[in-house]
């Protein structure tokens, strides 16, 4: 569901009325009612790839009942995750990896390309095969038990709040709350979860959609741009990809907490971290747990040589650039972020140690750093991301500066400056200055009713899709 769009303005109120009808000692109704609205939202797209989704949970329902007591457990573990990853790589991957081989053979003077597969990539596909995956792997390393009920396990894996773009949520999280008995109604879930919604909303059209148009503007069109008309497109991008990716998340989250489900959390003000290590820690978590608990840890971890740790955080983030999308610019984005981790860790400055003032310079380095790799993410090919950073480096026209109207600019500044003293605010004095959730409710209202009007007065209602949702 799209959480900026009228579908969800007019069907949310009703799916949480026709949910809190249900009596709360039928769970398993309220369940299969949950799960019913996810596939209907999900058919929304495009209703064939709902086959998919359910091939996914059954695959790996399959697999984690046949762990249980067998022998050939590692088998079942390989059969289960190369069947569930098979139509994330035919529907993701196949033409890159077709693309890259015949290019490839080109060089030597082969010509041979298998025929292209011209469909479009199921929405969410990465999410929802992510997360059956970690449960599937928590099932074979012992951390989880495999769940019998199908219904519960279905609904786990494509719960409408997260399946478009996460949160990626660990079984040991939500499957128990799927089980148990919920309250009827939770009132101050209920009222936290709207809270939730309305600051992530603000976050998406009144900050990412509108710096886009500044992005959008610039940067497709770059070599018709000054350097610092590029430079400052892409720390719009930054903020952009920030605020639609975590408004998105908040958006979820409350969505969630709405119906009294806790999802994970995903973001801790990425662009306070002090390096790229912990912006990491800060980042799309869940995403980095996942890596972290699949990947990293099973090759290893930093139980290793120095040299094998290095080798892990560079897999770990090439497989973390793969995730995001079928192109070199999305492995070159992972591969920067993985080698600025390991000379952080070969200079041991994956923290700081040296003041407020210390921080602050560093803060400064790792938003530069953080930047100058979401260019990559941006651009379309490697090649446009190298014309971006040459041009941002071009000092023969600085001082023209392209600026959109005086109205565009101030709304622009004022999501940004709010967006930033929020985030100051929650980072430096998490208990000073608290308004949508104050404790007097005068101080709550105001600050609710304001940011509705924000919202309503400032935001750009284009309906856009959210970045993340694509991969």
């Amino acid at each position: 569901m799209v959480y900026n769009s009228i579908n969800f303005i007019v069907l949310f109120p009703l799916i949480f009325l026709l949910y809190y009808v249900i009596p709360a000692r039928y769970g398993k109704a309220r369940n299969l009612f949950l799960l019913v609205v996810s596939y209907l939202l999900y058919m929304q797209w495009k209703p064939v790839y709902a086959l998919m989704l359910m091939g996914v949970t059954v695959v790996t329902y399959w697999a984690a009942l046949r762990l249980n007591g067998t022998r050939r457990s590692r088998a079942v573990v390989t059969a289960g995750v190369l069947l569930a990853l098979l139509p994330l790589v035919l529907f993701k991957y196949f033409n890159f990896i077709n693309d890259s081989l015949s290019e490839a053979l080109s060089l030597a003077g082969l010509h041979f390309q298998l025929p292209g597969l011209n469909w479009a990539v199921p929405i969410g596909i990465s999410f929802f095969t992510f997360q059956a995956l970690g449960y599937l792997w928590d099932v074979y390393y012992k951390r989880q038990e495999a769940e019998r009920d199908f219904l519960t396990y279905a609904l786990f894996v494509s719960f409408f709040p997260s399946i478009l773009s996460g949160p990626i949520n660990k079984a040991s999280l939500v499957i128990p709350q799927l089980k148990a008995l919920r309250p009827q109604y939770d009132r101050a879930k209920v009222t936290e979860g709207l809270r939730l919604i309305l600051w992530g909303m603000f976050m998406k059209v009144v900050v990412a959609d509108r710096v886009a148009l500044y992005v959008d503007t610039v940067l497709p069109n770059y070599m018709y741009y000054s350097g610092i008309s590029c430079f400052v497109a892409s720390v719009c991008y930054t903020i952009q990809i920030y605020a639609d990716f975590a408004g998105y998340s908040l958006m979820a989250i409350g969505v969630g907490k709405t119906l009294g489900f806790e999802l994970t959390e995903n973001f801790r003000r990425p662009y306070f971290a002090v390096s790229v290590t912990d912006f990491w820690h800060r980042w799309h978590i869940s995403l980095s747990t996942w890596l972290k608990d699949y990947i990293y840890i099973p090759m290893g971890g930093s139980r290793c040589s120095r040299l094998r740790n290095y080798w892990n955080i560079f897999v770990t983030f090439l497989v973390s650039g793969v995730w995001h999308g079928a192109n070199w610019t999305f492995i070159v984005w992972g591969c920067m972020h993985g080698i600025c981790q390991i000379v952080e860790k070969m200079l041991n400055q994956q923290r700081c140690r040296y003041g407020m003032a210390g921080k602050t310079v560093k803060v400064i380095i790792t938003f530069l750093v953080v930047n100058f790799a979401w260019i990559f993410f941006r651009m379309p090919t490697l090649g446009d991301a190298c014309g971006v950073i040459a041009r941002i480096f071009d000092l023969s026209h600085a001082h023209a500066v392209f600026m959109p109207t005086a109205t565009d600019s101030a709304l622009m500044a004022l999501g940004v400056g709010m967006l930033f003293a929020k985030d100051f605010l929650d980072e430096f004095f998490p208990c000073r200055c608290r308004l949508l959730d104050n404790r007097r409710a005068v101080v709550r209202w105001s600050a609710a009713v304001v940011t509705l009007v924000l919202i309503l007065l400032c935001g750009v209602f284009s309906a856009d899709q959210f970045i993340y949702a694509k991969f």
